[in-house]
Formats: structure tokens, C-alpha cells, sequence
């Protein structure tokens, strides 16, 4: 059995709008990194919230190691899936430092927990020495370090990214492209990236899926 499944998924937005997403199925092995490639409105993004559990599928089923998150029987809450995100604009809180916007999701674990892991974290995306300082003192490439870092705290299962260099130039792109690539083999997650750029899919991505309206 594959480590994350999409079965049939389907979903519409109302009666009259036809499917967003219309019976998309996907495998993949863990660890590995796919990239959904499509023009705006081919419902790519629509289908990583379907994912996450910010919208309900009216159709198919979704399974992660072997667990059902979503069917025809059950629906499990976003915080109980194991999936981290990133957003296009990184959603970092700009009223909390590096080290809190890391720390936000690991409520859970104990002081000791939370201090090994943030510092484990500060370490893979290269940023000792900024924890203290605020998004708005960053640079865009550092901005999504930190937004990486924060996603991949908590460990989850699947790492989800929706168009994550869409706000930066050219050739601050190339840049960050090739840090996200060793950044994600190196944290060994699986990851399912998004975007409209096809050079954004072949520098990170395994393999690329076309989807189409």
C-alpha cells in the first residue's frame, strides 16, 4: 500500500458550479516529493485544502500510512491529520518572533520537548542566531525558512506547499528553489508542492502531475 492515497476525490463548491475537482486519484511513496502543475482555477489549490480538512470532498477518500482521514463514513478535524502547510504568503503571526512562530503548534510537548525541537528546527533551515528577531526583519528567503520550520515542527505526516515562491523575483526564486530542495530531502518529508511554474515543479519535484479544468 502506498504511504498517501487520493481515491476518486471529488468536489464541487454548490449546485450549478460543476466540480472543482472531478475524481482525482494519487499515489505516493514516502518521503517523496510530487508537484501539481495547472493554470489558474484548474482547482490545484482547492485540492490541498481538500487534503488539509479545510473543505470536504463530496466524493472519494483519503488515507495517509494507512489511515483514513476521509470517506463516505468519516471525516477527520485538521488538527488531528498530521499535515503541515504553506501558504503563498507564508502566514507567519508578524507579532511573534522566529522562535514563538516556530513554537506556535507544539503546545503539546513539555518545555524540555519544545526547546529540542526548536532548536533542531533552527538548525535544518540554517537560521541559529535569528530566533529572536520578527518576519518583518527578515528577507523573503528567510521568511520561508521560517515558515518551513514551522510547518515541519510538529512532524507531520505530509507537507503541503500552495505556490510558495509566487511573491518573490526571479532571481531571488532560483535562489530559494534550490534551498526548498535540500531543505525537503534533508527533513526527508513527503511533500506535495503546487504551482503554475513548471521550472518551480522540475527543480524540486520527483515527478509532476498536469491537472487540468
Amino acid at each position: 500500500m502506498s504511504f498517501f492515497q487520493l481515491d476518486n476525490i471529488t468536489f464541487g463548491y454548490g449546485a450549478g458550479s460543476g466540480p472543482v475537482v472531478r475524481n482525482f486519484s494519487l499515489r505516493m511513496e514516502q518521503g517523496e516529493i510530487v508537484g501539481i502543475l495547472g493554470n489558474s482555477g484548474c482547482g490545484k489549490s482547492t485540492l490541498l485544502r481538500l487534503i488539509a480538512g479545510l473543505e470536504a470532498p463530496a466524493g472519494g477518500r483519503i488515507l495517509i500510512d494507512g489511515r483514513v482521514l476521509v470517506d463516505a463514513r468519516q471525516f477527520v478535524e485538521p488538527e488531528h491529520r498530521g499535515v503541515g502547510m504553506i501558504f503563498q504568503d507564508y502566514a507567519l503571526f508578524p507579532h511573534l518572533t522566529v522562535e514563538q512562530n516556530i513554537l506556535f503548534g507544539l503546545h503539546r510537548l513539555t518545555k524540555k520537548e519544545r526547546e529540542v525541537r526548536l532548536r533542531e528546527m533552527l538548525a535544518l533551515v540554517q537560521m541559529e542566531g535569528f530566533g529572536k528577531r520578527y518576519p518583518h526583519e527578515l528577507s523573503g528567503g528567510q521568511q520561508q525558512r521560517v515558515a518551513f520550520a514551522r510547518a515541519l515542527a510538529p512532524r507531520p505526516a505530509i507537507l503541503l506547499m500552495d505556490e510558495p515562491f509566487s511573491n518573490l523575483d526571479a532571481e531571488l526564486k532560483k535562489k530559494i528553489r534550490e534551498e526548498l530542495q535540500e531543505l525537503l530531502r534533508a527533513a526527508r518529508i513527503t511533500t506535495i508542492l503546487v504551482t503554475h511554474d513548471r521550472e518551480d515543479a522540475e527543480t524540486i519535484c520527483d515527478r509532476i502531475i498536469r491537472m487540468a479544468r
